[in-house]
């Protein structure tokens, strides 16, 4: 047995480290996290905010396997460099009863044998301060979430609401800019451009002032038709473009989503692969500097490539004060190898880093701007071209940084012209145009943003991403954007103007960041009660205390209650408030039933009530589409809701009709319920689509193959895609090809299903609800769809079978203490009392298939 033990975080990094160490060393994966806050009593707030840790259930099996392997070897902690690492090592520590003050830990920013051996031969200690930090933020999440998010269930009615210190914040920044939008005043405009010729080339120059009316426009075109155009003035200037720093984790994050189209969460998850094979360095990072040894690598690789010319050693400063100068760009650990990656992401991801690491070390790319100005005989304004020439393409010959500017335009070479020359025109157009809002984030412009306010980490960024959106306080726009007619006027050589209707699509929300309804009056609610929580610049400098907790400076707890007591006293203010929140806005009186008709948050989400409770007949109900909001939703807008459900007419002989329910939009066939696909507004369906969504159900449930006399059909599911037999759901590996799987495929894959199944379960009472099961480590109680660990020892296969259903029962209890109390009689009437709903409100909340 190996004499060293060393931790890590991932299997994958364990199975890199072990290879370069050798037989000294004995490399073993924590599985990240191995201890939490517990969710009872975890932080004791009079106790100077003292935490209490438990061992995760599920790294339980895991800790007892690394607490035997520590009792005879030397432990070395080679957990990430961050703090979220120091903070697994430090509770490596407690768990394996370690010295902290004699326990190596070492410490690097890639999987390369020389910079493993060199953190070997360099160990050092653990370092409190980053674990005092990390802890500190932990906690104040922690604090601010528990006391936090049962104000926003009373105030709202919906337990499935949270609020966190950044993800509010960040809610709050789209939910802004996104009023800011919805208030944005769009004019029109006209942008003149003329098409010249000169010594048989066409070139574009553009109006210098831009034209407020059709009017103002035909007026120009008209003057401008026998006018002379003569160039006044040259302007020859050199200029350069520089090229960007290396990657940090929030840049990357933002190239990633302009380039390859990745979700930030995505992009993470496969930047770590690529760290883990070691393939590039760390990359939660938010510094660009460059190792001594990575630059002098660089720099020979570009003067062998590509030339001494084009290399330029430099080293870059962070943007970000707080910014650790300490660690290292995000780059490739060896500059020569240019490909590299399992699967294609990877591939796509590597590549990216590759070429930005490259480029920022090689020279300017040396350009020569033309600005031309041109006299119109005419009237007073001005044409103005500009072109650009490249003299020497330095690191644009690897790269090209992106740009979230959606309206740029390169500008291209101008032909030879000379001051005092005439020119003649090819046509002039007048295009109306628009003046545009503010545009929506994306992912990757959000973290910027964040980035720029001084909020969060690198660490924390995706996390806060993939938060908002899971909890649909933001959802990701997909709509293509709707057309927009403009008019295009144009002055052609035969000095004829013409006019022409044209169309564009404008307004697209493919990949935008967009509020809910709920997203904005959670928003609404803690700007107006908790104005610390949600203040830009309280949460920076709470960063800023977190990086002082981090260097040594600060106390942690001191900077704790400083957070807590203004904070609780805002808690118990919000407490003595009955007030619920709704967003209730009055949108006017139905003009059939002079009802009033309001949009409001109802239970299942944003809503259009007619009428009111106090009424004698009860009030009407519609659900707002997707696409629409209670701050902006119209009154005719909301009428025609009302419309559904809407029958549509019949098709083998059942009724058709569209309606949305509790789980969106769907087509009713008969006494069969068909999800309309995503993005599909039930108004908008004819009969004839309602048909073909039709049919594409009764093809998917077809039956593709038979199994012992029984049928099996195909879908595609939230886990992929699958195949369903007799009752079980067999998940389709990527190996088998879903449009084309056939009957052989289908019985094998039924086959090891069912022995899966047959080792599954070790007791099973189905009519209790209650199994014993084969977990991952080691025999598990499954009550309802709770999975419970078997208490008072640790039990084998054979041992829990004997387990009778009494003593089973007696285990849930002391997890789930009210598992098996009776309904109380209030709960009974409410269920008799739902049974005797009408009709239409069971229709309205049926489950589609």
């Amino acid at each position: 047995m190996a004499k060293n033990l060393l931790i890590v975080e991932s299997p994958a990094k364990a199975k890199t480290i072990e290879k370069i160490l050798g037989k000294d060393f004995m490399v073993k994966s924590c599985y990240g996290h191995i201890r939490d806050l517990a969710k009872k009593d975890g932080v004791d707030i009079k106790n100077d905010f003292a935490p209490s840790y438990i061992v995760s259930e599920d790294k339980e099996q895991v800790v007892r396997e690394l607490q035997k392997l520590a009792k005879s070897a030397e432990v070395w902690l080679a957990t990430d460099e961050d703090r979220e690492g120091e903070a697994i090592s430090w509770h490596l520590c407690e768990v394996l009863n370690l010295n902290m003050n004699t326990t190596k830990r070492i410490v690097f920013n890639e999987i390369t044998a020389p910079a493993i051996k060199k953190a070997v031969a360099n160990p050092r200690l653990l370092d409190q301060n980053l674990f005092y930090a990390q802890q500190a933020r932990r906690i104040l999440d922690r604090v601010v979430g528990f006391e936090l998010s049962p104000v926003l269930w009373k105030k709202l009615g919906r337990r499935t609401l949270s609020a966190g210190r950044v993800q509010s914040v960040a809610v709050r920044l789209v939910v802004e800019r996104e009023r800011e939008i919805n208030n944005f005043n769009s004019e029109s405009f006209y942008k003149v451009v003329a098409y010249f010729l000169s010594d048989g080339k066409v070139f574009k120059a553009e109006l210098s002032e831009k034209l407020k009316t059709e009017g103002e426009a035909e007026t120009f075109l008209k003057e401008v038709k026998d006018a002379l155009f003569k160039v006044a003035d040259i302007q020859v200037k050199p200029t350069q473009k520089g090229p960007a720093a290396p990657f940090t984790t929030s840049t990357l994050q933002q190239e990633a989503s302009r380039k390859l189209g990745f979700s930030v969460s995505r992009t993470m998850s496969v930047a770590q692969k690529l760290y883990e094979y070691g393939k590039i360095t760390y990359m939660r990072t938010d510094s660009p500097n460059l190792s001594e040894e990575a630059l002098n690598s660089i720099q020979s690789y570009i003067n062998k490539e590509f030339g001494n010319e084009y290399s330029n050693r430099k080293q870059y400063a962070s943007k970000n004060s707080s910014a650790q100068e300490a660690h290292e760009g995000i780059r490739p650990t060896y500059i020569e190898n240019t490909n590299e990656g399992t699967n294609r992401d990877e591939e796509r991801l590597y590549d990216l880093i590759w070429k930005r690491t490259i480029a920022s070390q090689m020279s300017n790319a040396r350009l020569e701007k033309t600005v031309a100005k041109i006299d119109i005989s005419t009237r007073k304004e001005k044409f103005v071209a500009e072109g650009e020439v490249m003299k020497f393409d330095g690191f644009l010959k690897v790269y090209i940084e992106g740009t979230d500017d959606e309206d740029t335009e390169e500008s291209g070479m101008l032909p030879a012209l000379s001051v005092g020359q005439q020119l003649d025109y090819k046509n002039i157009e007048a295009r109306q145009r628009f003046t545009q809002p503010p545009s929506r984030f994306t992912e990757a412009s959000l973290i910027k943003k964040l980035e720029e306010l001084g909020i969060g980490r690198p660490s924390t960024y995706a996390p806060t991403i993939s938060t908002i959106q899971n909890r649909e306080y933001v959802l990701k726009g997909e709509a293509e954007g709707k057309p927009r007619s403009y008019q295009k006027l144009e002055l052609t050589a035969k000095k004829e103007i013409t006019r022409e209707t044209l169309s564009e699509n404008t307004g697209s929300l493919k990949g935008k960041l967009i509020p809910t309804d709920i997203g904005s009056l959670v928003t609404d609610y803690l700007m107006e009660n908790f104005t610390r929580v949600m203040d830009y610049s309280f949460t920076a400098e709470m960063e800023k205390d977190f990086d002082e907790i981090a260097e040594g400076h600060k106390n942690w707890s001191k900077i704790l209650k400083q957070f807590y007591g203004p904070f609780h006293k805002e808690i118990e203010a919000s407490e003595g408030s009955n007030t619920y929140v709704t967003g209730e806005r009055v949108l006017g009186i139905d003009p059939e039933t002079k009802k009033q008709v309001v949009a409001k948050l109802g239970r299942y989400g944003a809503m259009i009530q007619m009428g009111t409770t106090e009424e004698e007949e009860k009030p009407r109900y519609a659900k707002l589409k997707s696409s629409q909001s209670i701050e902006t939703i119209t009154l005719d807008e909301a009428m025609d809701l009302f419309k559904l459900p809407l029958t549509l007419g019949e098709y083998e002989g059942l009724e058709v009709s569209v309606n949305n329910g509790r789980f969106g939009p769907y087509v009713k066939f008969g006494e069969a319920f068909v999800s309309l696909p995503k993005g599909v507004e039930p108004t908008e369906v004819s009969l004839e689509q309602a048909i073909e969504v039709i049919k594409g159900k009764q093809i998917e449930d077809a039956p593709i193959a038979h199994y012992q006399g029984k049928p099996v059909t195909k879908g595609k599911g939230r886990f992929g895609p699958f195949i369903k037999w007799d009752g079980l759901f067999i998940n389709i590996p990527a190996r088998y090809k879903f449009d084309t799987i056939n009957e052989a495929e289908c019985a094998d894959l039924i086959e090891k299903k069912i022995e899966k199944e047959a080792n599954r379960f070790i007791l099973n009472f189905p009519e209790e609800k209650i199994s014993v099961e084969n977990g991952r480590w080691g025999p598990e109680i499954k009550f309802n769809k709770k999975v419970l660990k078997l208490t008072g020892k640790k039990y084998t296969p054979e041992e829990a079978a004997l387990l009778s259903l009494d003593e089973l029962k007696a285990i849930i209890k002391t997890k789930v203490p009210n598992a098996f109390a009776k309904a109380a009689p209030k709960k009974a009437a409410a269920k008799k009392a739902a049974t005797t709903k009408k009709a239409p409100a069971k229709k309205a909340a049926a489950k589609k298939k």
